[in-house]
Parts: structure tokens; sequence; C-alpha cells
């Protein structure tokens, strides 16, 4: 008995039958986890929001404490000066972005209608086999009604729109006291953390933030560079509901590898309803904003990478698209990352414990 005991591979196949019965558990009990999900998502979405813009302008508010300026006076100063620009801004672009997307809303049937007439054009042509006609024409209706819905609901739904609102407001609030007790936040947590691993958790959560801090940072600026260059270019080449279109580019663009081509999708499905010349335009365009962003832009403004392998990086999208759609899907490279950084620490820990 005790030779199987101590065999390599009978530990791994008791750890595999107990990983098998515990995955089987999770999924009797999928129903009630799910419900949880859901109301913790609805209730930590507005902190995790807060959380994740104290952190971006924290570096900002402790410059300014530097220079003698109470975390309290430059919190105030950094929220007076974003709400002005985002005043001036929202001012002109709403009207302009809810127009564009009442439009839209408006001639959707067209579009799709123009869409239908090029499937049949090639329906015509045979040069597609029968099923993916079908399959073809089945999708442009569901995305037709989907989006026709989508965009309905939006506009109508008062009480998604009031909740929404509420959201938007009460953050900056969660945010200013976040920033406010930022440092303060930090030692009560180590007070938490045992005096014999302070040290190793101090250097965890500078590793961490070494790792995400200028991602994190860059990667909004760089959203929005991106956007402004698409904005211009549909302007130019003359695609309808430019504002629109250019704002997905933005903010998919915070997904690496899958984000571009998610971007330019609308835009290419709007350009397909206009001409063949559009959709050429409208690939250009969103190329050389991507060339841009990778060469120039990225480098410049987001400097050092998450040393993380593009398998790794494609994992953790899957990962989040799964669990929580395009917001997951945003949230999961940092989120990788730093789980990354805490199971480096973990194993290292483990193995100075173990030449001791």
């Amino acid at each position: 008995m005790e030779r199987f005991t101590n065999n390599r591979l009978f530990a791994w196949l008791v750890y595999l039958i107990l990983g098998l019965t515990a995955l089987y558990l999770l999924l009797l009990i999928k129903p009630i986890i799910i419900h949880i999900y859901v109301f913790l998502r609805a209730v930590l979405a507005p902190f995790l929001i807060a959380m994740i813009i104290s952190y971006v302008l924290n570096p900002i508010v402790s410059l300014l404490n530097e220079r003698k300026v109470p975390r309290t006076i430059a919190v105030l100063l950094i929220y007076a000066v974003f709400l002005a620009s985002l005043t001036v801004v929202l001012v002109n672009a709403i009207p302009m972005f809810m127009d564009q997307l009442k439009e839209l809303n408006k001639h959707m049937p067209d579009i799709t209608m123009q869409a239908r007439s090029m499937v049949n054009d090639l329906n015509n042509s045979s040069f597609l086999p029968e099923s993916i006609r079908t399959g073809i024409e089945k999708s442009l209706y569901k995305l037709e009604k989907q989006g026709s819905d989508a965009i309905f609901a939006f506009i109508n739904n008062i009480g998604e729109m009031i909740n929404v609102i509420f959201i938007a407001f009460i953050i900056p609030f969660l945010a200013f006291y976040i920033l406010k007790d930022f440092e303060v936040f930090e030692r009560t947590l180590l007070t938490y953390v045992p005096k014999s691993h302070r040290k190793h958790a101090v250097r965890l959560l500078k590793d961490i933030d070494h790792a995400l801090g200028s991602y994190i940072r860059g990667q909004f600026l760089v959203c929005v560079i991106v956007g402004t260059l698409a904005y211009i270019g549909y302007l130019i080449i003359g695609i309808p509901y430019p504002l629109l279109l250019a704002s997905v580019v933005a903010v998919t663009n915070i997904i690496p590898y899958l984000g571009p081509f998610f971007g330019a999708a609308p835009a290419l499905i709007v350009a397909s309803t206009v001409s063949i010349k559009m959709m050429l335009l409208v690939a250009i365009v969103n190329t050389l904003c991507q060339i841009l962003e990778g060469n120039i832009i990225s480098p410049q403004v987001v400097g050092r990478t998450l040393h993380m392998h593009p398998l790794s990086i494609i994992f953790a999208l899957l990962v989040g698209g799964e669990l929580a759609g395009i917001v997951g899907m945003i949230l999961a490279v940092p989120i990788f990352a730093a789980v990354k950084v805490i199971v480096q620490h973990i194993f290292a820990y483990y193995v100075r414990r173990k030449t001791i």
C-alpha cells in the first residue's frame, strides 16, 4: 500500500479525480453561481470602474502631493480639468452620436436590403454553395433584428438609461474617495498581512504595478488617439455614421489582436451597403490606423509590453469573453497579467521555503 501512496503517478491520479469531482459539483450548482455572479457584477461594477480610474489617476495625484498640494485639492483640481474637458466634448459629441444612432436605426432595414441584394447577386452567379448562401441570408436577417432591437432598446428603455446615468453619477464620487485615501487603503491592506510576509506583499504589489502601470494608463490614451484617427479617416472617405463607427474602433482597440477586427467589422458592414470601393477605403483606413498604432503610437505611449505570449493572451481573451462579453475581454489581459505575477511570487515563495 505504501508503494502506491508514494508513487507520483498515483498522486497525480488522485488529484485528477478530485479535480473532476470538484468540476462536477460546480456544474451541479452552476445556476446558483450564475445568479451570484450577476448580482456581484451589478453591485461591484461601479467600484471596479472607480478603482481602475483611481489607479490611472493616482500617479498624477501623487506627483501633485509631492509638490505640497494636499491630496484632496489635487483630486479636485484633476476633476475640475477633466470635467471641463469632458463637458466640452460631450456637449458637442452626444447630440451627434444620438442623431447618428437614431439614423442608423431608421435606415437599418434599407442597409440590410442592400446587403441582401449583394448576396442575391452572389446567388445568381452560383459562386457559393446553396447552404452557405442560405446561412448568409439567415445571418443578415438575424443581424438586422438584433441590431435594430438593441438600438431601439437603448434609446427607449428609460429604466436602463436611468440605471446607467446613476452608475455614471456615482462612479466619480467613489473614485474621489479612493484617490483621496489611496495611501490609507494601501497601509490598511498591509495591516491584515502578517508582519513576516509584509515585505513580500509590498514587493508583490510593486511587481504588479510595474507589470500593469504603463499598459493600463497608456492604453486609454492609445484608444483615444486611434479612435480620433479613425474618425478623421471616416470623415475623409465619407462613410455614413463616422462618429458612431469610430467610437467602436476606439473602444475595441483596447482588446489585443482581436480588437481591430471587432472595431472594423461594423464599418465594413455599413460600407458594404454603399459600394465595394467604400469597403476598400474602410479597410485601408483601419489598416493605416493599426500600422500607426503598432509602430508609432503604442511604443511611444505604452512603452513596455506585458511580456505575455500571444497564446496566453488569446486564452485570456476567450475566458474573459465567455465570462463577461466585451467588458471581460477588455479586462482579461490586465487581470491575467496580475494573476501571472501572483503565481510567480507563490512559486518563488515555496521554492525559497524548500531550499531553507
